[in-house]
């Protein structure tokens, strides 16, 4: 994965999901040490880890971390991961990595599953603005 700048984190989500856009929006707001980039599942970079790794999307179709030291993470696993770079409050929720990953996931699924018809869906991914364009692959 030649595109991810080295000790950078790759968030890919569903790039016409609004709950998903409002996700990424809110990680780029607390990113303060500038951990992650950012890419739709939808996109060239998406599809190639996409297949790399072999992902059924009808089975993870919302949230995945890609990192070239410890690969891919997936649903809840994912999201705490995300949480736990985001600073003070919200690193604290990486302590629910304790909570086995069967219960998180059956939370997270339970949105997931939900989600557009919660928070609706766009008919494309977002364009990022020109100074949030460094962020996205």
């Amino acid at each position: 994965m030649n595109q991810l700048p080295k000790n950078k984190k790759l968030v890919l989500f569903d790039g016409v999901c609004n709950l998903c856009d409002a996700s990424v929006q809110y990680i780029i707001k607390h990113d303060k040490s500038d951990v992650f980039r950012f890419a739709a599942l939808q996109s060239d970079i998406g599809e190639q880890i996409i297949k790399e790794f072999k992902i059924d999307i009808n089975k993870i179709d919302s949230i995945l971390l890609y990192s070239e030291e410890n690969g891919i993470s997936y649903k809840s696993t994912a999201a705490l991961k995300i949480a736990s770079k985001l600073g003070f409050p919200r690193n604290l929720m990486v302590g629910f990595l304790i909570v086995p990953a069967f219960i998180r996931n059956w939370v997270y699924d339970y949105i997931a599953k939900n989600r557009y018809k919660w928070y609706g869906k766009k008919e494309e991914c977002m364009i990022p603005t020109p100074e949030l364009k460094a962020k996205f692959l």
